[in-house]
């Protein structure tokens, strides 16, 4: 059988396994908020997590339901639906984030740390100056445009000898 159409990693497991030890880990990570883990279980249980926050902010009993079924631990649920779930209700996506945190002593394993991302997303939007006359009034767009002019002319200088050549060539055939 081919692999067409799976996104989640096999993870050298059976289905049922995997899914037990998704819906496991999912909710430690709801319980405690940051784990540690391997770099492949982490990368496979994001996206787990991620559309079972999306489906936790509706807040309805179906979503309630359709969580449970996927993750039945009693406790992640309702820290999931009462505390989590309303401090996520900002964001549309990136619920958590995976951070690598080397190798594992032992088995040389790589390791990374999956957190829920909780606080308020930053959001950081930086005023672009137009190009428009307001920028010429400032003072500020005379100065940029000057160091390329002076760019500009001298090259212009070096290719008008190549013309002229070029133009004396064809006269003298």
């Amino acid at each position: 059988m081919l692999h067409h159409g799976k996104k989640t990693p096999k993870l050298s497991r059976t289905a049922t396994h995997r899914n037990a030890m998704l819906s496991n880990m999912a909710a430690s990570l709801f319980l405690h908020s940051k784990m540690t883990t391997t770099t492949p279980k982490a990368k496979a249980l994001r996206p787990y997590v991620d559309r079972l926050i999306t489906k936790a902010k509706d807040g309805t009993l179906h979503s309630k339901r359709l969580v449970a079924s996927y993750m039945p631990h009693k406790v992640a649920l309702k820290k999931l639906f009462e505390e989590i779930a309303p401090k996520m209700s900002e964001r549309t996506s990136g619920y958590s984030r995976v951070i690598k945190a080397g190798m594992r002593r032992g088995d040389n394993a790589e390791v990374s740390v999956i957190e829920l991302l909780l606080d308020k997303p930053v959001e950081t939007v930086e005023k672009k100056e137009g190009k428009g006359k307001a920028s010429k009034e400032k003072g500020d767009a005379p100065a940029k445009t000057a160091a390329p002019k002076k760019a500009k002319s001298a090259k212009a200088g070096a290719s008008k000898p190549k013309a002229k050549a070029a133009k004396t060539a064809k006269a003298g055939k």
